[in-house]
């Protein structure tokens, strides 16, 4: 499967094999093996995933990357954004992946506030009237750390957008506001994640939209809705809900894909889009590499059948 000429094109990453954050057993997967998985099933980019996981020796990565005619794209970076303490090791940690990024020419570094397990037991379930978000204080204190973090990627040529996450101190629309408000004097743009969006109480569309401006990348992901209500009814942390599989193949889920595309079109979004489906290591019904190239399959046919009716 080969991806067709479009204004979208479509990456993938490897935490959709289940290679999280932190080493574990997942991390022992082979990464060439992953590559060829992800380059049979149709996709032309990676995300580096967790540093640490693909090579870090650029000449190394970039050989593999070129040897499979892949882009290598972006790094999702969690930090600790609003603890004063952590500001040198989260400056020192964006150098040390800036650096591999900007050596393989990659274009972003996609920032994200860490994951706590304050916020992991809520996930899903935080108050929309701001009551268990951050206070004053912090929110200055991230609209700081986050301008020193755009001034410090662009050493390496390094765009920055931020991610909003489930987990984290980001995750519902009234935190995206906040978070965006608080870092008004940077260039910082948006990764719409459209399952985190759904998970974090937000609707994709209306997310798009409102943040049309600043819109600069895109994470495909998909949310089963019955397994979300269950997430929710029973109070599940983040991780006890991906074990649930909460996040479902692209095109299972309840994202209304078709109108989320026409919502892109008519904002004039194009670039690439990383297709992600979380998964515990081992754990999945599907393996990644049947999923993840059924996910593509379905993403290309609506794509293809919104270009042909345009």
């Amino acid at each position: 499967m080969s991806q067709p000429a479009s204004r979208f094109r479509f990456a993938s990453a490897p935490v959709s094999w289940g290679v999280e954050d932190n080493p574990g057993p997942a991390w022992e997967q082979p990464y060439e093996r992953i590559l060829d998985e992800m380059l049979s099933g149709g996709y032309t980019g990676t995300e580096l995933g967790p540093y640490g996981y693909f090579p870090t020796d650029p000449a190394v990565l970039e050989k593999a990357l070129s040897k499979r005619g892949m882009a290598m794209l972006s790094s999702f970076v969690p930090v600790p954004l609003s603890d004063p303490s952590r500001g040198q090791a989260v400056l020192e940690h964006i150098r040390q992946v800036g650096a591999l990024l900007s050596a393989l020419q990659s274009p972003l570094l996609v920032l994200a506030d860490a994951q706590s397990p304050l916020r992991g037991n809520l996930a899903g379930r935080v108050p929309v009237d701001g009551s268990q978000s951050l206070r004053p204080e912090h929110w200055r204190h991230v609209g700081k750390i986050v301008a020193e973090v755009e001034r410090v990627s662009a050493e390496y040529g390094l765009g920055v957008v931020f991610h909003p996450h489930v987990a984290t101190y980001v995750e519902t629309p009234f935190e995206v506001e906040r978070f965006f408000d608080s870092v008004s004097a940077t260039r910082v743009g948006l990764c719409l994640d459209t399952g985190h969006c759904v998970y974090g109480g937000g609707d994709p569309i209306e997310e798009a939209r409102k943040y049309r401006s600043l819109l600069r990348y895109v994470h495909i992901k998909d949310i089963n809705a019955r397994v979300l209500g269950e997430v929710r009814r029973q109070g599940l942390n983040f991780d006890r809900a991906i074990a649930a599989g909460v996040f479902s193949q692209v095109g299972q889920g309840c994202v209304h894909f078709p109108a989320f595309f026409r919502a892109l079109v008519e904002i004039n979004y194009a670039g690439w889009m990383v297709v992600e489906q979380d998964v515990k290591y081992g754990e999945a019904a599907v393996p990644p590499a049947e999923s993840m190239a059924a996910s593509l399959k379905y993403l290309l046919g609506v794509v293809h059948e919104l270009e042909t009716n345009a």
